[in-house]
């Protein structure tokens, strides 16, 4: 019987109160290593560095904690920074050649970084004539002189400008052009040429007066400008770089040949063509060139310098180093990724008469290195932040909340044994500036990154720094070529240069087969899973001591003997055979071998039971790893579904297959909807045409009732009024998936729960498995217990009878499965509940099952597997689930006061909450790009209402859902302004402070139009209100360091993401048009 389905409109206003108290939208904090850097600057009065990237992102570092981020209006590469030492001010430059100046500013006792003035430069003579500024060619170098309040600009063109640095304008009359210069220089050294461009500007430590200029053609000049004169001019080959020691006596060039010279100052006739000291320390064969050289100096009178490049090119030529060079110690410092920059840590006093330099910090395009120069060794210093995310590609990732205070000491005591520190208290990370205000977190979080060559990392995500705590390897317990191939590189290096490995970044996989798929980790046992890409599952308990042990291995065949399936991916991995050394930290118990060896996509551990579950492309298996033996195998494959036997080595000819698939079930809907709409209409006519009366009789009968039922809702329609009812949104209409598309056996889910499965009296153990074709099966286990303070299972084994079978109508891939509680409530982990560690669930009321799918949410009873409630996501919002998680959100009003929902992301990268077990939306929020398909695919939702997601290769985004439970930067820097009066006079008109590009707050992306558009507000509720658009960066969508970033391979990307993306234009055309379909037939009806 139909009925008539009115909501009132306008909501319940203590409810959208208490959505205010729960849920806010925030991006936090990025972590990780800045994707694509490209300037670095340092502070030695602060203690601060800061980093520039291509995307145009300012980062600013101080202390663990102690974080700063901006963003350029402009997305252009950062080509240079320089900090106005002690005042919180940085000045960048662009290769646009614009110039901005961005200040740390304190509001409510924390500071934030803003970008107060921008300067371009006219660029073109005769463009700018009317304002009578001098035009600039394209600047080339950047040195602040007289304490950061003048600056000169180096140009392409070889002229010195000057620029006022408070207020970023040009000074007239200074101008130092190269016609000035070379009336100094001797008439055979001209001989008609040009000097070239400014290479290098360096400025006296002692005497402001005084600049040192180096142009390309390899000319050095100190200029007084003062006086207006060169005081000294010496005569080199073609430049590369030039620094000035600290009394000035001495100078340090170095070129293009891969040399580099010294050249006295107070000693000789000027002009001086003769440097004291002239080496190439890598020849006699050709160099290439040292880019950047440095000199400090010391009381023991050796002498560091420190250059880049310079190797020799016939043999390493492709090598990307940094020599350090002291007395007749030479190391050449080998790195991974191309040097953009470096910078020593050294005293800066005037009054000190000796730089001694303590540290080393370089800048590489994948990770930052920072060696101890006051140790013995110069050993590298561990990173408590900046440390790359990718020294190996993340290929999946996991988080662990509410670790316990003992598993937390143990996994730090492991990762101090694998990095051993040296007994000196110098090794400290020297960049320590700013105080960090964050209150120290209430819980302890661990984020488990899984990596392409086979490792897991574990990281201490509980603040703003995400600090590395320990590495767990699993390669050690396969074979592999990397020793062979070991073996071979250290026999072909020589003793010179004297190469030293630094940094972890390595891209390289020894084989992808070790690959780690997922991760699954007990905290209150200290037991973990890890699969990997060849149907490895190893289980690993964490050890104090290191041990020398055998693993057991156990094959698991998910086939299950069905004919016709012949496996045509990789091989399975060899492991190694007899006792092998493992040190102390995670050690392998067991290893379950999946046949074939196809990727593992799921996999959940009970440590309580003893019991680990796993699922590949063919099926499902479940292991006892207490007594060493299988339990259950199930194969999932349909008939049809030989592509899941290809393996990853075919996903081309897979991806062809099935976007043509796709196209043909896009084309075959369309046709079936049409013949639909015009049968429908031709059925119509037909009836209303149809004469009723005696001639009719019954058969003409429900030919009246449509008509009668229109005229009913039309006249109730009438009668209400457009303001009085709201009629519930249409649906849009979802085909049903075919039952033989390729993958269907993707097992997607596995979950464990002590619930009602056989009956309602009765509950125990079971097993939950979801798959791509949207089958779910439940499996009822005996679990034997295990005898007192014994680790060791009984005799008998554990059994596993399949109890229910679900298939969603429409075949949707299953994405997750919870049990509800009688209170509505998730059931507790393993060893909650029987250590009192949370609160005990209800089982006296009926359990509930939430089954989550791309396409909807249900939940059903228990026993019986009835519906009980659903949400329509696809038919409602046009979208698809990607990521589902149940999370606690706690009220800022009330701290008692917490509600558990459920956290889900599209394929459009949204963000929705629904209420548990009502399934009523709660807020959406847009979070992630819809394009970014590798950063929807690598999201991971916390227990409290947080996530992460990449958003480079080398950096997770973090954000909140919560309102209460938000980890941001809260820091502060003692900064001094010498002159007040002058900042105030020429500060612009403050704007609106917004979320920056990259969501974290406290940021302001720079000076907008003047317009005093007002402060735009954070939505609370399922509408978000766009920001104006003068406001707005071309990269404001998501984080900068975003901007026109693809991934090679991160998290599970599916092909369903890839149809999502290419057909995303067409799919929504067909939306709106099935919605607007359905809009005419509906309306006028009004029947639900």
């Amino acid at each position: 019987m139909m009925k008539f389905r009115f909501r009132r409109q306008g909501a319940d206003p203590q409810r959208e109160k208490l959505k205010q108290e729960l849920f806010a939208f925030h991006k936090t904090v990025e972590h990780g290593f800045p994707n694509q850097p490209s300037a670095l600057a340092f502070d030695p009065e602060l203690r601060i560095m800061a980093i520039g990237t291509r995307s145009g992102a300012v980062k600013i570092y101080g202390a663990p904690g102690v974080e700063f981020t901006g963003l350029h209006r402009d997305a252009a590469t950062v080509t240079q920074m320089h900090f106005l030492p002690g005042q919180g001010r940085l000045l960048t430059l662009l290769d646009d050649s614009s110039l901005h100046l961005w200040e740390v500013v304190h509001h409510n006792g924390c500071a934030h970084l803003e970008e107060a003035l921008h300067h371009q430069p006219p660029s073109r003579p005769g463009f700018d004539g009317a304002s009578g500024l001098p035009s600039l060619a394209r600047i080339t170098v950047v040195l602040l002189v007289a304490a950061g309040d003048l600056a000169a600009l180096g140009t392409e063109g070889g002229s010195v400008f000057f620029l006022d640095v408070p207020t970023l304008t040009l000074l007239e009359g200074q101008t130092l052009g190269p016609d000035e210069v070379l009336r100094s220089v001797p008439d055979d050294y001209r001989c008609g040429k040009a000097l070239g461009p400014v290479e290098s500007l360096q400025g006296h430590l002692r005497d402001p007066t005084k600049i040192l200029i180096g142009y390309s053609r390899g000319l050095l000049v100190i200029w007084n400008r003062a006086a207006r004169c060169a005081d000294r001019i010496f005569l080199g080959n073609q430049l590369e770089s030039v620094c000035w020691e600290r009394s000035g006596r001495t100078l340090v060039s170095s070129h293009s040949d891969g040399s580099y010279a010294v050249w006295a100052t107070d000693a000789g006739d000027s002009p001086t063509t003769q440097p004291t000291v002239a080496t190439t320390p890598y020849g006699p064969f050709p160099c290439k060139a040292i880019s950047k050289i440095l000199w400090r100096n010391c009381a023991s009178g050796e002498h560091f310098i420190v250059f880049s490049g310079g190797m020799p090119r016939a043999s390493y030529g492709d090598r990307h180093c940094v020599s350090v060079l002291q007395a007749e110690t030479l190391v050449t410092l080998d790195f991974t990724s191309r040097v953009i920059d470096f910078f020593t840590v050294h005293s800066t006093r005037p009054e000190d008469e000796f730089d001694e330099p303590q540290a080393l910090a370089v800048l590489l395009e994948e990770e930052l290195v920072v060696l101890d120069l006051q140790t013995p060794g110069w050993p590298a210093v561990p990173a408590p932040y900046l440390a790359p995310l990718h020294s190996s590609a993340i290929t999946c990732s996991a988080h662990v909340a509410n670790v316990p205070a003992k598993l937390w000491a143990r996994i730090v005591s492991a990762g101090e044994q694998q990095n051993p520190q040296p007994a000196s208290g110098a090794s400290s990370w020297p960049i320590t500036g700013g105080r960090n205000l964050a209150q120290e977190p209430t819980q302890r979080g661990l984020l488990l990154t899984g990596h392409e060559d086979g490792t897991v990392r574990f990281w201490d995500a509980s603040g703003v720094a995400l600090r590395p705590l320990y590495k767990l390897s699993t390669a050690g317990l396969f074979q592999t070529d990397c020793e062979h191939a070991d073996s071979l590189a250290q026999a072909a290096e020589d003793d010179w240069p004297p190469f030293r490995k630094v940094g972890c970044f390595d891209p390289y996989s020894d084989d992808p087969r070790l690959g780690v798929q997922k991760v699954a980790l007990c905290k209150y046992t200290a037991q973990m899973v890890v699969a990997g890409t060849a149907g490895q599952v190893l289980v690993l308990e964490l050890s104090d001591e290191p041990s020398d042990q055998a693993v057991g291995v156990a094959s698991v065949d998910l086939l299950q003997d069905r004919e016709g399936f012949t496996w045509k991916g990789h091989e399975r991995l060899s492991p190694r055979t007899g006792p092998l050394p493992w040190p102390a930290g995670f050690q392998p118990r067991a290893l379950v071998q999946c046949l074939p060896p196809a990727a593992v996509t799921a996999v959940t551990l009970h440590a309580e039971w003893g019991l680990v579950a796993f699922g590949t492309s063919h099926g499902f298996g479940l292991f006892d790893y207490l007594r060493r033996s299988p339990v259950l195998a199930r194969c999932t494959l349909h008939p049809n579904d030989s592509l899941a036997m290809e393996g990853p080595l075919s996903r081309v000819k897979s991806l062809k297959k099935s976007l043509r698939q796709s196209f043909r079930r896009i084309r075959k809907s369309r046709v079936s909807g049409k013949k639909r709409s015009t049968a429908a209409s031709s059925k119509v006519g037909q009836a209303a045409g149809r004469p009723g009366g005696a001639t009719g009789g019954k058969a003409g009968l429900p030919s009246l009732v449509p008509l009668k039922l229109q005229e009913a809702n039309a006249q109730l329609a009438e009668q209400a009024g457009p303001h009085d009812v709201e009629v519930t949104p249409v649906q849009r209409r979802i085909e049903p998936r075919s039952a033989d598309d390729s993958l269907s056996g993707v097992v997607r889910c596995l979950y464990f729960a002590d619930t009602f499965l056989r009956d309602a009296a009765h509950h125990g153990p079971t097993m939950w498995a979801g798959t791509n074709s949207g089958s779910v099966f439940a499996y009822a286990l005996e679990v034997p217990a295990a005898a007192a303070n014994s680790d060791r299972r009984p005799e008998r084994a554990v059994e596993a009878v399949l109890g229910k079978e679900v298939q969603l109508m429409h075949r949707a891939p299953v994405v997750a499965v919870a049990v509800l509680d009688g209170r509505g409530r998730p059931l507790p982990e393993p060893y909650e509940a029987s250590r009192d560690l949370a609160q005990a669930p209800d089982m006296q009321g009926g359990h509930a099952v939430l089954i989550a799918s791309e396409e909807q949410f249900k939940v059903f009873t228990l026993p019986k597997v009835s519906a009980k409630t659903k949400f329509k996501l696809t038919a409602h919002e046009g979208c698809r689930v990607r990521k589902v998680a149940l999370a606690t959100f706690a009220s800022v009003a009330c701290e008692d006061y917490a509600e558990t929902c459920l956290a889900c992301l599209t394929n459009l990268g949204d963000v929705h909450v629904f209420s548990v077990p009502g399934l009523r939306p709660q807020v959406h929020y847009a979070c992630i790009r819809k394009e970014d398909i590798s950063g929807i695919a690598s999201c991971v939702f916390t227990r409290h209402g947080q996530g992460f997601y990449l958003i480079s290769p080398s950096e997770f985004e973090r954000f909140s859902l919560s309102a209460r439970n938000i980890t941001e930067p809260l820091c502060s820097l003692d900064i001094s302004w010498p002159r007040d009066a002058m900042r105030a006079s020429y500060r612009p008109q403050e704007s609106p402070k917004l979320s920056q590009a990259n969501g974290t707050p406290g940021v302001v992306l720079g000076p907008q139009s003047r317009s005093g558009s007002p402060d735009p507000t954070r939505s609370e509720g399922t509408d978000t209100p766009e920001l104006p658009e003068a406001t707005l960066s071309p990269t404001s969508v998501d984080s900068a360091t975003s901007a026109d970033t693809t991934l090679d391979t991160t998290g599970d990307v599916t092909v369903e993401d890839v149809k999502d993306f290419l057909g995303s234009s067409e799919e929504s055309e067909k939306n709106l048009r099935n919605l607007s379909e359905d809009e005419a037939r509906a309306c006028p009806i009004l029947i639900g």
